[in-house]
């Protein structure tokens, strides 16, 4: 098998140190950028060449990469509209350095980790790639647009480019600190610190789980294959639980905190992915939590 040379843009943090253990089991070459805001050096790969660095403010040379992966973000709506100028300078402002980094230099492809969130409450379930984009909040506006740059790009700039929209990971290495807060992991330390599970709104509000190690596969299958100049594919496994349901597995006491603005449902039609990439997710969050 041929060795390509990975960057991967936020290589620390929950998903991104999971998609290089992933490259270096694989065999290939790969280099990690984070600047440790919410990443943990100790998710890092030691096979893998580690740059602390801040990609918006320091300059950076991609010319010895195949693919960038790009999944440096703060993904926490409730931060960007409390700091929305915070969100638009690590959601947005990062991906438009990367994106003019990589003119005239030999990456073959961007991939850009985007976010089902850019939906909002859809009108059609399960949601597909077709379906009108409508921004809740700041984190998903800029994920939003940070699309449109990289459709522009590949046009004005031949930079070929996937952005992949996750519904909502889960799995190895996820963290209830900082910006990758998760409902499970949350609820893993209350239980642990023998607290009540904090449930917002009414816990009917119904959510996609996807497995972190079935996203990394979707990056990888993004990269290798032909996916044309540009590219956007839902990676989401097609279910959906409500919060109260992911509650009920933990057989601890609940109470409800009151009101956040959120989408009260995200279901995921996955189908372009299967066909296109060959794509399949292996584990639902129902089985995860039950093991």
């Amino acid at each position: 098998m041929k060795k390509f040379n990975f960057l991967v843009i936020g290589g620390a943090g929950f998903i991104g140190s999971n998609m290089v253990d992933f490259l270096i089991n694989e065999g290939h070459n790969v280099t990690i950028i984070d600047n440790l805001s919410t990443g943990k050096l100790s998710n890092i790969n030691l096979n893998a060449k580690f740059i602390k660095l801040d990609i918006n403010s320091e300059e950076f040379s991609f010319d010895d990469f195949d693919y960038v992966i790009h999944m440096a973000a703060i993904p926490n709506v409730q931060q960007s509209i409390d700091d929305p100028l915070l969100s638009h300078q690590n959601n947005f402002q990062t991906t438009l350095k990367i994106l003019s980094g990589c003119i005239n230099t030999n990456v073959k492809k961007i991939v850009f980790s985007s976010t089902s969130a850019i939906y909002g409450n859809p009108k059609k379930f399960p949601t597909n790639e077709e379906l009108e984009s409508n921004p809740m909040s700041p984190y998903a506006l800029d994920k939003l647009s940070s699309e449109n740059y990289l459709k522009l790009y590949s046009e004005l700039y031949g930079i070929k480019s996937v952005c992949l929209r996750y519904f909502n990971v889960f799995g190895e290495r996820m963290t209830n600190e900082g910006a990758y807060k998760s409902v499970i992991s949350v609820f893993k330390e209350q239980k642990e610190n023998n607290t009540p599970l904090t449930i917002t709104n009414d816990g009917n509000q119904r959510r996609d789980f996807i497995y972190v190690k079935d996203v990394v596969v979707a990056n990888y299958l993004s990269c290798i294959n032909d996916t044309g100049n540009f590219n956007l594919f839902n990676v989401g496994y097609g279910e959906n639980i409500s919060v109260n349901e992911i509650a009920s597995y933990f057989n601890h006491p609940s109470s409800y905190i009151g009101y956040r603005i959120e989408p009260f449902e995200t279901l995921c039609d996955n189908t372009k992915i299967k066909t296109l990439l060959g794509w399949e997710p292996t584990l639902s969050v129902k089985e995860w939590l039950n093991k």
